[in-house]
């Protein structure tokens, strides 16, 4: 019973919202328009435009005159006043005048029509479109009805097979599959499954795929909704929707109910934010809250989620009991992302000799998404071509535009900037190669990038690289600064062309004194917090002011030390630096294998360069 009337409560709101409007129309709208039509005036004024045969007709009433003017269709009104001689007048000059036969109202018929015809009205209209909506008053205009996506077994084409690289979290899932398959099993040892399972990770990775495959392999009805969809305009629609979604589900056992983005609603409840909003999504998650307490975890119902902020869900949400397992879906290692690429690449028509291996450790750090997007610009790159299948070049050209945009065809530089361009890109390539733990050059070019790019140097690791010494950090940051020291080499002076490397090399060392440790003097003390790991790991500074400014001066330390060392290489291969600058200044773009072979091989001189190119005593104006 309490139930019925609170899903019947929210139909009184709309009724005094009628009740209000209609109150309103008749105390001020209304007679507002009858009366902006009438322009009053005095008795007087009356009589003198009638003398003055200004006035064509009268309409006399009970308590008032009206009457228009010869070519104005304006009405005037003035009060009645005892006059005898306003008939002879009115005759005397040709006046049209007539009056009004007053027939008493009865107060009932009043009411009737102002009020009761207008509220009957009303709640027809009301009755109509609840009956449409299908549902109670709680429910009209879907408002309070959780309209998540329903899909059935049959419908739902997705298995795990079509979900690559996630083995482990694959692994996790496979326990829901069997238990929706054969619950008994479970029960007869007394175990219970998980209420809800927490998917985590990067954006892009496969969660909501992988939610879709577990109900793909267990043959059950698959509820999908977003977080953002529970909040509402009104205050308790969010909860009701909660309220519809979970009775919706257990009418439906067993299933799977999927919440995606469930931050949206299950954010820590601490903020201290003032206002409905705020209210409203506290309420929601109270709500979720109670229903997940509501049923056992045998009923055939499992609660899957996900989210790529899981340090900002309540801690109510993520206790035992509610969401009880949580499963990582990380970026894809290299083995992960090579299987992910072979899965998409199965839909398109594809060349026999693509070595998958190379594409995917040119990919790193790409996710699932990313790596569907790179084998689809692949094929569109082969149609724009006028060819059939997709080749290893197409895949490999894909990849730049999916990291470094399209080649920007409307850039074009003058002599001097594709020279500077070109040392720069060599000069990261020269340091990377002459130190020991850099990864391998896998290209070269100069040809600039719709992401404001005007070259740059693809490294590609060997395999999987999860851990990181001081020295290869270090050796990374001397890589970046090369552009820069190659121009210092070479022209003598700097220009704009590193701000982007200045901004890694210094977020690099910056991270290597507070977050890991690398500093003799902080040791092994955290001097920043990082936040939102999974949407760019952005950190925080958690120190004094002063040990801000110590951080500060051991990072500009770190990188100038490196700034040193790169242009001391650089120094001492200047012939290699000239070489291979001049070969790219031709060619534009060059492999790694080109530019190992020049870089080993000095005997190999490349071809002249092409005429136009700047002499060694013309240097390049700085940017």
């Amino acid at each position: 019973m309490p139930d019925k009337n609170k899903q019947r409560k929210p139909i009184i709101y709309y009724y005094a919202i009628v009740m209000l409007i209609l109150v309103l129309l008749n105390l001020f709208m209304l007679p507002q328009m009858r009366q902006a039509q009438i322009i009053e005036t005095n008795y007087s004024t009356f009589i003198k435009e009638t003398l003055n045969d200004e006035i064509e007709e009268v309409e006399v009433q009970s308590n008032q005159i009206l009457f228009q003017k010869k070519g104005d269709e304006t009405i005037y009104r003035t009060g009645l006043i005892d006059d005898p001689g306003l008939t002879d007048r009115l005759l005397e000059h040709e006046v049209k005048f007539k009056a009004d036969i007053i027939e008493q109202t009865s107060p009932w018929i009043s009411l009737l029509v102002s009020w009761l015809f207008p509220i009957l009205a009303a709640t027809l209209l009301l009755r109509v479109l609840m009956n449409r909506s299908g549902g109670s008053g709680g429910n009209m205009f879907n408002l309070g009805k959780s309209n998540a996506r329903v899909y059935q077994g049959s419908e739902q084409e997705i298995r795990f097979k079509d979900v690559a690289g996630e083995d482990e979290a694959k692994e996790n899932l496979q326990e829901i599959v069997t238990y929706l398959h054969d619950p008994s099993r479970y029960k007869h040892i007394g175990a219970t499954m998980p209420k809800g399972i927490l998917l985590v990770g990067p954006p892009g990775t496969g969660k909501t795929m992988l939610a879709k495959a577990v109900a793909g392999e267990s043959n059950v009805p698959f509820f999908s909704i977003s977080g953002s969809e529970f909040v509402e305009m009104f205050v308790g629609m969010g909860a009701s929707k909660v309220r519809d979604l979970f009775k919706n589900a257990k009418e439906k056992a067993p299933c799977i109910v999927f919440i995606d983005e469930i931050d949206a609603i299950g954010g820590k409840r601490n903020t201290g934010g003032i206002g409905g909003a705020n209210d409203e999504r506290e309420q929601t998650l109270n709500q979720l809250l109670t229903e997940m307490d509501g049923f056992e975890g045998n009923n055939g119902v499992v609660i899957l989620a996900a989210t790529n902020r899981p340090e900002s869900l309540d801690p109510a949400l993520l206790r035992p009991g509610r969401f009880d397992r949580r499963v990582p879906v990380e970026l894809p290692d290299l083995k992960g992302r090579e299987e992910i690429l072979r899965v998409h690449a199965a839909k398109v028509k594809t060349a026999g000799n693509i070595d998958y291996n190379v594409i995917a450790r040119m990919a790193s750090g790409a996710s699932g998404a990313e790596l569907a997007n790179i084998v689809n610009e692949a094929a569109l790159r082969a149609v724009r071509e006028n060819r059939n299948v997709v080749t290893q070049k197409d895949m490999e050209e894909s990849i730049e535009v999916v990291f470094a945009g399209y080649q920007k065809k409307n850039a074009i530089l003058t002599d001097e900037e594709k020279l500077r361009v070109s040392y720069h890109e060599v000069g990261h390539a020269l340091v990377a190669a002459l130190q020991t733990d850099s990864a391998p050059v896998q290209k070269i070019t100069i040809i600039p990038r719709t992401s404001g790019a005007l070259g740059y140097t693809m490294q590609v690791e060997e395999g999987n690289h999860y851990l990181y010494t001081k020295e290869e950090l270090e050796n990374r940051i001397a890589t970046l600064t090369g552009g820069r020291a190659a121009e210092e080499v070479k022209f003598g002076t700097i220009s704009t062309g590193a701000s982007n490397d200045i901004e890694q090399a210094t977020k690099l060392a910056r991270a290597m004194i507070t977050m890991y440790g690398m500093s003799d003097d902080f040791d092994m003390v955290a001097m920043a917090t990082v936040s939102n790991k999974y949407l760019g790991g952005d950190s925080t500074l958690a120190c004094s002011d002063q040990t801000a400014a110590d951080i500060d001066a051991r990072v500009v330390k770190i990188v100038k030390e490196q700034h040193a060392k790169a242009r001391k290489l650089l120094e001492d291969h200047s012939d290699d630096l000239e070489r291979i600058s001049r070969y790219l200044y031709e060619k534009e773009t060059i492999t790694g294998e080109e530019f190992m072979a020049i870089l080993h091989h000095k005997d190999e001189e490349p071809e002249t360069p092409a005429e136009g190119v700047p002499s060694e005593e013309t240097p390049a104006k700085a940017e």
